[in-house]
């Protein structure tokens, strides 16, 4: 039996008269590629921004490796292990990749203000422990070049792939990826695929992610949720999702 990684019980969520989330409730399991579809304004986001806090759902629970985690602040539930990217980029545009990455880092450093300024001892050792895990992420993610870039200057997929590696530097168990292709050619789209597959391969990384290309959702993804103005419409693999007349109806327009 698979474990539970996550669990979205009934969540519902609104902006004044506007309900984003109608009683959404799906379980992740442990080490599985999920993802979530649906049309603009489905509610996939604001699905996200619940998870890891930017959002307090008015009703239901969010689940996090049997922890009820819906009261806690978003940097609660990133130091228990949720992390994620952004549907737009959100990055330190005036700061290098390198630097970056090494400021995900912040919720495993141990020493204080005094022994950091003074960079000696304890405070040392364990920034170079925090180098060493983020030029391991740089290496992963083939982005050696441009580790002393100033972010602002770099392409639009070259920052997509700086983000993904601020989300790993933060070691999660549960990645959340907010459209991580959007905006991408084919090539860089390819290369985005090639690494989520290595996270989820090599790690055992359990991920959750939305994205607007369905043929690479149905490449790989182990399951699919389809959302449709905030309520859950659909729940299955990608095959049954592709043959889903509510989903051909609201979103695919063909079956896969």
């Amino acid at each position: 039996m698979q474990k539970t990684k996550l669990h979205v019980q009934d969540i519902s969520l609104s902006f004044g008269g506007i309900r984003a989330l109608q009683g959404v409730d799906f379980k992740v399991n442990e080490g599985e590629i999920l993802a979530v579809i649906g049309p603009n304004g489905a509610g996939k986001t604001s699905l996200i921004n619940s998870i890891n806090g930017f959002y307090r759902p008015q009703s239901g629970n969010i689940i996090f490796e049997d922890q009820v985690i819906s009261n806690l602040p978003p940097y609660r539930r990133a130091q228990l292990g949720i992390s994620r990217t952004f549907q737009n980029i959100a990055l330190y545009t005036n700061m290098t990749a390198l630097d970056n990455l090494m400021a995900a880092r912040h919720i495993h450093m141990r020493s204080n203000m005094l022994t950091g300024a003074l960079f000696w001892g304890p405070a040392r050792n364990e920034e170079i422990a925090h180098r060493h895990k983020v030029e391991e992420i740089i290496e992963f993610l083939e982005i050696e070049n441009i580790r002393k870039t100033i972010v602002g200057n770099l392409s639009y997929g070259l920052r997509k792939r700086v983000e993904l590696g601020r989300a790993l530097a933060l070691e999660p168990t549960l990645l959340l990826l907010d459209e991580p292709m959007a905006g991408m050619n084919v090539e860089e789209k390819e290369d985005m695929a090639r690494f989520i597959l290595d996270i989820h391969e090599r790690q055992g990384m359990t991920i959750m992610l939305i994205e607007h290309d369905i043929g690479l959702v149905m490449d790989i993804s182990h399951r699919i949720v389809a959302l449709d103005f905030g309520i859950k419409i659909a729940e299955g693999t990608p095959q049954e999702i592709g043959q889903n007349d509510a989903v051909i109806k609201a979103y695919l327009g063909q079956e896969y």
